[in-house]
């Protein structure tokens, strides 16, 4: 390994690293649709290529790890590797996601994903992971705070959800074990966008060495749900 330019091994992990994101993207997209569509096939399939993810991601952080004990790097080099090993740890957790997704498949359906917009937030946390990892590519700030800014936009779905599963509960006839299905997907695609979050906090420090996860306004956020 040690014969080899350093800049030469980031790039073959990072270009690693985009193609897991391309594989977890596709199989939560995949997901969406099993549950709205009812796919018992398109589901099995997720959980085998969420397997493939779980084993490329484990091999990913091997060979990040091999690096760091064998090169040693210092400076941007090392926030490089602790960036990418994060991210990795992050994509892993959103591919759990999607089996999460299939999990509730009996109880939802067609009419049902599409009354509560489930395919519009998934697509708007997806293409928060998406842009998170162009700016990781790119070394965008500004790209990555861009991302940042977008996740009140999922939040405010999440929970608008909250608030119509709520009223419907208060409903005769309440189908008690579809509105849970609805809150934990909503949940989940929620938990994508806080993820693409954590993603876009990482190119932060990668390119300016500013730690900025401690600095969020997760209590604003709660004491703002509370009132609305």
């Amino acid at each position: 390994m040690s014969e080899r330019p350093v800049h030469e091994y980031i790039k073959e992990l990072s270009e690693a690293l985009v193609q897991l994101s391309d594989k977890v993207l596709q199989n939560f997209n995949e997901a969406l649709y099993a549950v709205t569509h009812k796919d018992v096939q398109s589901a099995r399939k997720i959980r085998i290529v969420d397997d493939e993810i779980d084993q490329t991601e484990v091999k990913l952080e091997e060979r990040c790890l091999a690096f760091l004990a064998l090169q040693q790097p210092v400076a941007r080099d090392l926030r490089t590797m602790v960036t990418i090993i994060k991210i990795n740890d992050d994509l892993e957790r959103i591919g759990d996601l999607a089996v999460h997704i299939i999990e509730r498949m009996p109880a939802l359906g067609h009419e049902v994903m599409e009354r509560y917009q489930f395919e519009k937030m998934g697509n708007l946390s997806a293409t928060m992971v998406r842009k998170a990892i162009e700016a990781f590519v790119t070394r965008d700030r500004l790209l990555a705070d861009n991302v940042c800014a977008m996740d009140e936009d999922v939040d405010a779905m999440h929970r608008m959800i909250f608030k119509k599963v709520a009223d419907a509960m208060k409903a005769c006839n309440t189908d008690t074990e579809q509105l849970l299905a609805v809150l934990s997907v909503s949940r989940y695609i929620e938990r994508m966008a806080d993820h693409a979050t954590r993603i876009a906090r990482e190119v932060i420090y990668l390119v300016t060495g500013e730690i900025v996860r401690h600095s969020d306004d997760t209590f604003e956020k709660l004491i703002q749900s509370l009132k609305d």
